[in-house]
């Protein structure tokens, strides 16, 4: 494992890396393990752009206001998606202040949004492996519940299946209020975009 370069040129403070975790292919698109995945696709929809295929994933750079918003889907599948966080940390020169992960989390109910500026990987694989090759728990992350209905030893099972037709539906609200939190990170930093995004209530 190369060593986590923690001494790079200060970026102008104008560029953030947005990164929604998930797993590539057809078979895992919809999935519960797919919802940082889900929040960037409606993202660049609404912004009638376009992802392009770059090193370790997809990439989509979006201005707002006077700064560069890059959003990246690692290609690398969830389990090895330090490799894209890393990589793209290092090209971009930024300070991890400046990087935001959106992920599933089995240890909310669906619906509900919490955003937090360190902390455990909560057993979530993509984040660990992040953790890991950063060096450190100290980036913000944004984790949507996707809820814990399932029987023991069928966790993979669970992640890995499609949301159904009611949470289908409220998907769109959800992203908007996931954007509207990152937007509100970016121009006033993270205790107001916290204040924007937990509540002790589901988002619904």
């Amino acid at each position: 494992m190369w060593p986590f370069r923690k001494k790079r040129p200060v970026d102008d403070g104008m560029n953030y890396l947005v990164v929604g975790l998930g797993n590539i292919g057809a078979e895992y698109a919809g999935t519960r393990h797919n919802m940082g995945f889900m929040v960037l696709d409606s993202w660049v929809q609404e912004s009638n752009t376009l992802f392009n295929s770059e090193r370790y994933g997809s990439v989509a750079v979006l201005p707002f206001r006077g700064r560069k918003l890059y959003l990246l889907k690692p290609s690398t599948y969830m389990n090895l998606s330090g490799n894209a966080v890393r990589y793209w940390v290092n090209k971009l020169k930024l300070p991890l202040e400046r990087l935001v992960i959106i992920c599933d989390d089995l240890n909310l109910p669906f619906g509900t949004i919490r955003m937090r500026t360190s902390g455990s990987d909560g057993g979530h694989n993509g984040l660990k492996h992040i953790q890991m090759m950063l060096g450190t728990e100290a980036y913000t992350r944004i984790r949507l519940g996707i809820g814990n209905d399932y029987h023991h030893g069928e966790q993979v099972d669970f992640v890995l299946s499609p949301l159904t037709d009611e949470q289908r539906e409220m998907m769109p609200e959800l992203c908007k209020k996931v954007i509207a939190g990152v937007q509100e990170y970016c121009i006033s930093g993270p205790q107001k975009a916290m204040m924007t995004l937990n509540s002790s209530k589901n988002a619904f």
